[in-house]
């Protein structure tokens, strides 16, 4: 388990509400649009990360971490697991305070890393499920 309850908890209600969603195109059809929406109906700024910079649902995008001019809170993963570690370290040295592997999404030389530098993360979940269990 790459993220027990109380972490999903933290991270969904105390992290912050800024999430940056890497991977996140205007592409309808990928998972990261409708999760990205879900964020958005309970309160999260969504930030479009994509090499295309893309405005997906009305925020405008940016081509990577490094390029979005304000903190971001949770960066939100949606590349493949042989990327997705380069991605947490970036969102370490953005300042992140969490980081959140999508279902499926796995590194744990990466969590380790990311726990060690003392973000919060969970991996292999999604928080578009996670988010309405809350009540």
């Amino acid at each position: 388990m790459y993220g027990d309850s109380e972490t999903v908890r933290r991270i969904l209600t105390e992290a912050g509400d800024t999430w940056a969603v890497v991977g996140l195109s205007s592409n309808r059809d990928r998972a990261a649009w409708g999760v990205a929406a879900t964020l958005q109906r309970f309160g999260k700024r969504i930030v479009p990360v994509h090499p295309k910079a893309e405005t997906v649902h009305g925020e405008r995008g940016y081509a990577s971490l490094a390029e979005i001019p304000f903190p971001v809170d949770v960066v939100d993963v949606f590349v493949n697991s042989s990327l997705a570690g380069g991605v947490a370290d970036e969102a370490v040295a953005a300042g992140a305070k969490a980081v959140w592997f999508q279902l499926g999404v796995v590194d744990q030389a990466a969590f380790e890393r990311t726990r060690a530098a003392g973000l919060e993360m969970v991996m292999d979940r999604c928080p578009a499920i996670e988010i309405p269990r809350l009540g």
